[in-house]
């Protein structure tokens, strides 16, 4: 097997002319597909846009980043020596300490070698003739692949609004996703952060201890739960890594990735007082364990008001100013049904002198000016912007690159109406590609690197089914498509989550066809659908020799 010997941003070699696979992606989902491709002889190249391993985690630097699920859930699973000599030092892991894990694993496994760095991938053409996909990158390079395999990330096209004025502002400004690498200090600066949603309920309570003053630009509030976080316990590390196995297969076959203490329970079967015990409980314990208080949560509007509205008193309770607690508490939509975010002293933060909330639901943005910002009814000077708005999540960074499949249909044309995909792992019409974690899968509604996993192994043995019975080809049939779309939908109507406007369904973005695109079904069943198609010669795909 020959390898790439330098990656760009070292200088060397411009790659081959022919590969097996390219990856496009290097953050948790490219390197295991790159690992488990290596084992089995393949040449494979990947392409990555960052300088640096790390994907989400390479770009999202701003202060505050840390991972709202628990580091010794975040991990990779298929190297028992890799669980047992890396050490998390808190409950939830900072940026800086998951980057530190991904650049250990490159280096560990010997990954960097297939990686060319600084390398954004502009095409990807299926050639009918060959059967290879055409890809192109920035720098013009081109490479013929067999497989072409998309590990972009869910939450990788950073969102700017394209707000008047933007080019006229004479201060700084920056985008939570695209944070730079040196520090953004803040000390005695007017700041205005844009966005309450998970970023933005991160950098607040940071940018506040250091901002001369802070003004948060409030469209809709966010539900958010305390993190409760701590350095990890030593005895709780010990017996996780004694653990690990039954652990890990427990999250696999679990709802959402993660082992949690689901009361089976309906909120509205218990007596007031035995619900807000439970609600308590799981508040002071911290994280969104707090969704697993009642089964009926996300399904029954009743039952979630219970929930929304003792987070609602939290809230009451910590902000001194009655109009600004108001103004913090969600009533448009269900709890859980937006992202579900987890804090350290967000709420807290707006009990400080130097912050100021400012609803711009009741008063929209304007205009940018050299100055700062104007809503409809004030004028706010500002040195610094912080943009915390987000993504086009999910289809966002696959839609950024010129992807055609058979009859040179585009992937935008494809998925003008929202996105279609079976099993959120291939696309009809688009054969020898794949999408790690793409919409049609739990991905996001999971913990991430779990669903990251399953789909690498599953795409590994999916390879090496086809290199052993000599197909050249694996394609979606539109059928089985149009099925998994149909049953996607059909699970989601029966929750609350169609009831919010969220990034789950492309409201964040003007323009976005209004799909909702996690699949709703749980882990652990769609695993079974997996391997059942697997098992039964690749159900719902046609494969050609």
């Amino acid at each position: 097997m020959s390898d790439l010997q330098s990656n760009r941003s070292g200088g060397g070699a411009e790659p081959a002319s022919k590969v097996d696979v390219v990856i496009v992606g290097a953050g948790f989902a490219g390197l295991y597909m790159l690992y488990r491709l290596r084992q089995l002889g393949l040449l494979v190249r990947v392409y990555e846009a960052g300088g640096g391993v790390g994907g989400t985690w390479f770009w999202n630097r701003y202060p505050g980043a840390r991972c709202d699920i628990e580091s010794m859930d975040y991990s990779y699973s298929f190297s028992h020596e890799l669980e047992q000599e890396w050490k998390w030092t808190e409950r939830y892991a900072t940026q800086p300490e998951i980057l530190r894990y991904l650049n250990h694993v490159a280096d560990r496994f010997d990954l960097r070698r297939n990686i060319q760095f600084d390398t954004r991938v502009t095409s990807a053409v299926f050639d009918e003739a060959t059967n290879r996909w055409a890809i192109q990158t920035d720098g013009g390079a081109r490479v013929s692949a067999r497989f072409c395999i998309m590990a972009t990330g869910c939450l990788s096209a950073a969102k700017v609004p394209d707000f008047k004025g933007l080019e006229t502002f004479e201060g700084r400004w920056y985008h939570t996703g695209r944070w730079p690498h040196e520090a953004v200090d803040f000390t005695g600066q007017r700041v205005g952060v844009i966005g309450t949603s998970s970023s933005g309920i991160q950098v607040i309570p940071l940018v506040a201890e250091q901002a001369a003053h802070l003004f948060v630009f409030q469209r809709t509030p966010s539900f958010s739960v305390p993190a409760r976080n701590t350095p990890i316990d030593p005895a709780y590390e010990s017996w996780m890594k004694a653990n690990y196995a039954e652990y890990r297969r427990k999250a696999r076959e679990s709802r959402a990735g993660v082992v949690m203490d689901v009361n089976e329970k309906s909120a509205l079967d218990v007596s007031p007082e035995e619900r807000e015990r439970e609600y308590k409980a799981r508040w002071e314990k911290g994280g969104t364990g707090f969704l697993g208080a009642f089964s009926d949560l996300r399904i029954r509007r009743e039952s979630n008001e219970t929930a929304a509205e003792f987070v609602r008193a939290r809230i009451r309770e910590t902000v001194r100013d009655p109009a600004v607690a108001e103004a913090l508490m969600p009533r448009t939509y269900p709890l859980g049904t937006r992202r579900l975010c987890v804090d350290t002293h967000y709420y807290e933060t707006f009990n400080r002198d130097n912050v100021t909330l400012v609803d711009v639901k009741q008063s929209p943005i304007e205009e940018l000016t050299p100055k700062g910002l104007r809503t409809r009814s004030a004028e706010y000077e500002l040195d610094i912007i912080v943009f915390a708005t987000g993504f086009d999540a999910m289809t966002g960074a696959l839609l950024n690159i010129d992807i055609r499949g058979r009859g040179n249909v585009t992937l935008r044309q494809k998925w003008a109406d929202g996105p279609r995909t079976y099993l959120g792992l291939a696309i009809a019409g688009f054969p020898n590609l794949f999408t790690i974690t793409g919409p049609g899968s739990p991905s996001v509604f999971s913990n991430t690197i779990v669903s990251i996993e399953q789909h690498v192994d599953w795409l590994t043995d999916c390879i090496a089914y086809l290199m052993d019975r000599r197909f050249k080809c694996i394609e979606a049939t539109v059928e089985a498509e149009d099925g998994w779309v149909a049953h996607a939908r059909e699970l989601v109507e029966r929750t609350l989550f169609p009831l919010a406007d969220s990034w789950y369904i492309g409201a964040n973005i003007p323009g976005k066809p209004r799909v909702f695109m996690p699949y709703v079904g749980g882990v652990g069943a769609y695993r079974k659908k997996c391997d059942a198609v697997a098992a039964h010669g690749y159900e719902g795909f046609t494969l050609t020799r």
